[in-house]
């Protein structure tokens, strides 16, 4: 799938340089680094949402002394 992003003009001569130093492609570096980054933003962001219901109280929380007499760890 093909995608196109600004950007500036620091950035762009950082993965230039990046690029022609190593002979690689532009394109070799933003998969690189979509690929290592996008697990870290997929837990930042679907966490902050679940934050957000539970401050919303539209998430039911449990403490963790519930959870194990559930689970029959305090027996």
């Amino acid at each position: 799938m093909a995608t196109s992003i600004r950007l500036s003009e620091e950035l762009a001569n950082r993965l230039d340089l990046l690029a022609s130093k190593t002979g690689r492609t532009k394109a070799f570096y933003l998969r690189q680094i979509i690929e290592s980054g996008i697990s870290e933003m997929e837990d930042y962001y679907l966490a902050a949402e679940v934050l957000e219901r539970i401050r919303n109280g539209r998430e039911r929380v449990y403490s963790s002394a519930f959870v194990r007499k559930d689970l029959g760890l305090d027996d």
